[in-house]
């Protein structure tokens, strides 16, 4: 008989019953039933109930357990009786009459309940993540995690994707996000950095003569924390395809996206194709370029129907060049006026100088404004929301842009208190046709996405279109409003590249010294190609129905970037610090409670 185990927790069933088996697991619970001891037993695969007799002579070991400690049992499997039966178990049919007990590993005192799914302080799960894992679903979750990833490599190489690996130590490159530095110790004053994304990379190996490549590929960005983005590492399936068109990659993605949501989750999915659309249809109608679909409320444009009004509020934003949009939802007018106090609060907590209505309820029109609309205003309105009674108009009044971004948060908020978002569905888009470039806040024009995409009319976009109208072959997967991955066709041609940096005010020894492989590479016969690197974590997030991607990472940062379990990031010597030839200077209100030195 093996030492530790027979036979897991999650393994016996009623065919088992009158053989002699050992099982090894943690203590979940522990019950006395007049004397008889009840112990469930849990590992990694189930609970098994272990039953002990006051005659056993470890028997009055018994009152110094705790749960969680780790104990292995001895004993005979035997068929509980019909009115015992625990259906809600895989083993709830049989139990063990313990023979034999052995401590594997005592417990201390928990500090956080582990057989209850009940709220515990962040903190300290994290600087107890051993044991919350332990728990069942975050367990769950971790072990949903192992799945996809197999999965996912399991249809890229049906695809025809190879998988490769891409260094982790590589130089430092303006990619939009703050790097992770490694100073290095044998060339001073150098430092190598965690990449940002394999892009580089996986680009040079389609100028290499591979076709198809993928990884399941480790990020860092030293980015604040998101309940959709941990701070410092996340994952990404990577993949680039040579002689690729836009659709090419929409086409895999397509598959791997819906085999993978189909197979780990029962709710609803849109059928392929995914719905596409443009980025200012999307930006015009959703106020955001990763919109939830399952939301059916929509922003028009009402600016011209407010331009010559008497509420000067809104005329006078007409005026000065602003927008005035507007949301209309069915069926709330008689809401109450709580909600509308409350959706005004949310407009103004959103940066909105307050939230108009209008509601059309009983055979009259009612709100503080409507006494500055004419009929025909009022009638005009009406048709372009296509309202009748019972429902509501709500207005948002500013610059074009801000009016779009709070008319965004506000159909979202309007979504989740109407109750109008399906939990059960999983809605797909891409969002395509992304400008090339905008304007940064000194007007200066600036890449607005990826440097190293393609403009759709190539040079002769390049030189001859308003900077802001060129459009790029740039695209992102988004579910439910969570943006999965962001994508392109890849500029392969060295002039195409220079001039498109050129329009973004960097030259050509920009272009050699930031991204010489690229350059390099590109002036040796550089294939045409594309990819796209879906989030990992988000993908898992949305899976497990977690609010929060913390719940599907084992060994997660906090909001802070910190690791509580493992103390990181910390303080090293002096000697350390010499050995990469550094100098730590505080700032003025750490030095005084800080001890690290340098030299």
């Amino acid at each position: 008989m093996h030492q530790y185990r027979t036979h897991t927790c999650g393994e016996l069933r009623k065919e088992d019953a009158g053989t002699t088996v050992r099982i090894s697991g943690w203590v979940h619970s522990v019950r006395d039933h007049g004397g008889i001891i009840f112990i469930d037993l849990r590992d990694h695969y189930g609970l098994t109930q272990v039953v002990i007799d006051p005659s056993k002579s470890f028997y009055k070991g018994v009152d110094h357990w705790r749960v969680e400690s780790t104990l292995c049992f001895t004993g005979n499997v035997i068929k509980r009786i019909p009115e015992a039966v625990n259906p809600r178990l895989d083993t709830g049919a049989i139990e063990i009459t313990a023979e034999e007990m052995v401590t594997l590993g005592e417990s201390k005192v928990i500090p956080f309940q582990v057989s209850k799914d009940e709220e515990c302080n962040e903190s300290l799960r994290l600087e107890h993540r051993f044991l919350d894992m332990r728990r069942q679903k975050l367990h769950d979750n971790l072990v949903l995690r192992s799945k996809v990833i197999s999965r996912l490599r399991e249809l890229m190489t049906g695809e025809g994707f190879m998988e490769m690996q891409t260094p982790i130590l590589t130089s430092s490159s303006p990619e939009g996000a703050r790097d992770y530095l490694v100073p290095s110790r044998v060339h001073p004053g150098k430092f190598y950095a965690l990449p940002q994304a394999p892009q580089q990379f996986k680009q040079l190996l389609m100028t290499s003569g591979f076709d198809r490549y993928f990884q399941i590929a480790p990020c860092f960005r030293d980015e604040d924390a998101r309940a959709d983005r941990s701070p410092g590492e996340f994952y990404q399936l990577d993949m680039e395809l040579a002689f690729a068109t836009q659709e090419d990659v929409f086409e895999v993605n397509e598959r791997v996206l819906h085999a993978v949501f189909s197979e780990f989750s029962d709710k609803k999915i849109d059928e392929t194709p995914f719905q596409r659309i443009p980025y200012l249809e999307a930006m015009d109608k959703y106020g955001t370029d990763k919109p939830d679909l399952r939301n059916p409320l929509v922003l028009q444009d009402a600016t011209e129907l407010f331009r010559t009004c008497d509420f000067k509020a809104f005329s006078g934003v007409v005026a000065s060049g602003g927008s005035v949009l507007t949301i209309a939802a069915k069926g709330c007018a008689g809401q109450s006026r709580k909600f509308f106090d409350e959706m005004i609060k949310f407009a103004q907590g959103v940066g909105s100088k307050g939230l108009g209505y209008l509601r059309w309820n009983e055979g009259e029109v009612q709100s503080p404004i409507a006494k500055f609309l004419s009929q025909e205003t009022l009638d005009s309105l009406k048709n372009l929301g296509g309202v009748s009674d019972g429902d509501v108009m709500f207005f948002i009044a500013d610059e074009s842009k801000v009016a779009r971004e709070i008319g965004g948060h506000v159909r979202d908020e309007l979504g989740r208190r109407l109750e109008l978002i399906d939990s059960n569905v999983f809605k797909f888009c891409w969002i395509v046709d992304f400008p090339m470039y905008e304007l940064d806040d000194n007007r200066k024009v600036e890449f607005s996405h990826n440097p190293f995409s393609m403009p759709q009319g190539g040079m002769d976009d390049l030189l001859n279109k308003n900077p802001l109208d060129i459009l790029a072959y740039q695209y992102d997967i988004v579910c439910n409003g969570v943006e999965l991955s962001s994508g392109a066709v890849r500029n392969h041609s060295p002039e195409l590249m220079i001039k498109a940096f050129e329009i973004a005010g960097y030259d050509q020894s920009v272009v050699e010294s930031k991204f010489p492989a690229l350059y390099k590479a590109f002036q040796f016969g550089a294939p045409p190609h594309a990819g796209i690197a879906p989030g990992v974590d988000r993908i898992i997030m949305l899976l497990a129905d977690e609010p929060n991607i913390r719940e599907v990472i084992a060994f997660p940062m906090n909001q802070k970037a910190q690791d509580l379990l493992m103390s990181a990031p910390c303080e090293v010597d002096s000697h350390q610090l010499r050995e990469l030839y550094l100098q730590v200077k505080l700032p003025k209100r750490s030095e005084e409670s800080s001890t690290v030195g340098g030299e």
